[in-house]
């Protein structure tokens, strides 16, 4: 899976999250502006530790050098 294929992933989770968390904790205008920037927060930085892992796997900062013995 490519790096856009998860990333909308990652935008589906949230969305969905976003809406059930809206349904199922409806006590109020205040209260559902809290649990949706909650949602919106944890979803985005769970895609950013997600994408910042991906990344540097596909570019290490040290290049690993290849012993012709082993």
């Amino acid at each position: 899976m490519g790096f856009w294929v998860t990333t909308l992933i990652f935008i589906l989770i949230g969305i969905v999250a976003s809406l059930s968390a809206v349904i199922c904790c409806n006590r109020g205008p205040s209260t559902n502006l809290f649990h949706l920037t909650l949602v919106i927060t944890a979803t985005v930085c769970c895609w950013m530790m997600w994408a910042i892992v991906y990344l540097a796997q596909l570019k290490p900062l040290i290049v690993p050098i290849l012993n012709e013995g082993e």
